[in-house]
């Protein structure tokens, strides 16, 4: 028979009150849900009216947007006119310089010659040909003396009759944007005017010269900045020299003349150590040679004067004579072989370039692209134009509500 299970009272009572806590809490997980809902529908229709407002405004506004951006196109439309066209020309070159380690090391290995030049307090030991790093050719084309020479090299331009230098073009021919020069460019011209040019009152050595650049100068070799690009290829090894002036012809003989030029100073900053070792195993050669002829005429001359001479103090002079005179052709001798040396070192450490691409005038110019200026002037005056218009929108809407705080506090007191 089976046995009836009966419930007390307080176990009635605690299920009531779980059903009832678990009732309270879906209905506020209902409720927080509902709400939670009513928030997003809420945001979502006020984010709808936003753009909406947004939208109208600018609609409102486009008169003001279409004036600017045909203000801005207009400007743009100028500023390409005015700008002049250049063309740029360009040439890419390898330098090739031989190994060191198949170089000559003649010049300090042997201890002769090491002896030699340290009595005359220069050290042969470090001889060795210094490899300069392509990164520094731009510090070549940047620096006064090279900017200077090319400065001064003649160009020829199609409207000139004669050929001109870079300085005499840019300070007497080509002066600039006539619009730019007499508008924004206008107050320096006049203080230019009325203080003149300034002029160097000191005379530096020519051996070592400290360089004073004019105000014309110096404009010339900020142009001359602009103008000449080094492009160093690390990975292939490869440099590219690119120049841009207003006339094609004009543009590739710029950077034909910049890349002789670099040239010849690569050539002599990488010979200048072998050259200089050159100089003084040749001026030892010099003083040797004289030595060697003076011993060589001395022993001949006694040899003739004491032919049939058999006394022991003439042959005693003759025996000192003779080996003055073998010392001397031994140095001499040793000088001869180190001064070949020495030009042939100084032939293996000058740079070869090799030309990759030479330098051909251009068809087609580089610069200005007024189409580009054109479309970045109507999106300035676009972005200009939105500004205006939502800001004025937004200044309007908080002058509003400010007046409307100030009339409530008003209503209020």
């Amino acid at each position: 028979m089976p046995v009836a299970r009966c419930q007390s009272p307080a176990t009635n009572l605690r299920i009531i009150f779980v059903s009832k806590q678990y009732y309270l809490q879906l209905t506020n997980y209902k409720t927080s849900m509902s709400e939670d809902c009513s928030k997003d529908l809420r945001t979502v229709q006020e984010t709808e009216v936003d753009f909406i407002n947004l939208a109208r405004t600018f609609w409102d506004g486009r008169i003001v947007v279409g004036k600017l951006i045909a203000l801005s196109v207009f400007i743009g439309f100028f500023v390409a006119i005015l700008q002049p066209n250049e063309f740029t020309a360009s040439a890419t070159m390898v330098p090739q310089v031989s190994d060191p380690k198949s170089k000559l090391g003649g010049l300090s290995s042997m201890s002769g010659l090491s002896g030699l030049a340290a009595m005359a307090g220069v050290n042969l030991s470090t001889v060795t040909g210094s490899d300069l790093s392509p990164k520094t050719y731009s510090s070549i084309i940047s620096s006064i003396p090279f900017q200077l020479e090319l400065m001064n090299t003649p160009l020829n331009f199609e409207k000139l009759d004669s050929q001109v230098t870079l300085y005499e073009y840019y300070t007497k021919v080509n002066l600039g944007n006539p619009f730019l020069r007499y508008t924004t460019g206008l107050p320096s011209l006049i203080i230019k005017t009325i203080k003149g040019e300034k002029k160097n009152k000191f005379n530096s050595p020519a051996a070592n010269p400290i360089y004073q650049l004019t105000e014309k100068q110096i404009e010339v070799q900020k142009i001359i900045e602009k103008k000449i690009e080094i492009l160093v290829n690390d990975g292939d090894g490869y440099i590219s020299l690119n120049g841009s002036l207003p006339e094609a012809y004009a543009a590739a003989q710029l950077v034909q003349n910049a890349q002789m030029l670099l040239q010849r100073y690569i050539t002599e900053f990488k010979i200048e150590k072998a050259k200089l070792d050159q100089e003084f195993i040749q001026q030892r050669y010099d003083e040797a040679k004289k030595n060697y002829q003076t011993a060589q005429r001395q022993l001949a001359l006694f040899r003739d004067r004491n032919k049939n001479v058999s006394l022991a103090t003439a042959k005693t002079e003759e025996e000192g004579l003779y080996g003055e005179y073998t010392l001397v052709t031994g140095v001499y001798s040793e000088l001869a072989k180190k001064l070949e040396q020495a030009k042939i070192q100084v032939k293996e450490e000058t740079p070869v370039f090799t030309i990759i691409k030479p330098v051909s005038v251009p068809t087609e110019k580089s610069s200005p692209n007024r189409p580009m200026i054109l479309a970045i002037s109507a999106f300035i005056g676009l972005i200009a134009g939105t500004v205006i218009v939502l800001g004025r929108d937004f200044l309007v809407q908080t002058r509003d509500k400010w007046r409307g705080k100030n009339q409530q506090v008003n209503n209020h007191s």
